[in-house]
């Protein structure tokens, strides 16, 4: 079964190699969004299995974009080029369902963080 997956990030340059990236691994980017307002109208309009939203949106916080968007989005995935360590209880407090270092970013990881299995 293929993900469907809805990036948001407010650097073109990484929304291209991450759909690159992901499309390799098997998941399917059905949309991609630079700002939470494009987040929430791919996301009505989509229906995303999972959003990979960057915790540094230019000019917003990406755990007020995620907050609002996992009640309509089965999987939140926070996104950042920081270490886990800096957003520890942020990460903790908020819907998402995980924390993925941009490096270290893969369909594997997604599968993974979100327990799915191949």
């Amino acid at each position: 079964m293929s993900m469907r997956c809805l990036l948001v990030d407010d650097s073109a340059r990484f929304l291209e190699a991450a759909r690159t990236l992901l499309e390799h691994g098997g998941v399917q980017v059905v949309g991609i969004a630079s700002t939470g307002a494009e987040a929430f109208a791919r996301v009505a309009e989509l229906s995303p299995d999972v959003a990979l939203v960057d915790i540094d949106l230019d000019g917003e916080s990406g755990f007020d974009v995620a907050r609002r968007l996992a009640g309509d989005v089965p999987a939140v995935i926070l996104l950042s080029t920081h270490s886990l360590e800096d957003f520890q209880e942020l990460v903790a407090a908020s819907p998402a369902h995980g924390f993925l270092h941009k490096s270290a970013l893969s369909a594997p990881a997604i599968r993974e963080l979100l327990g799915c299995e191949g």
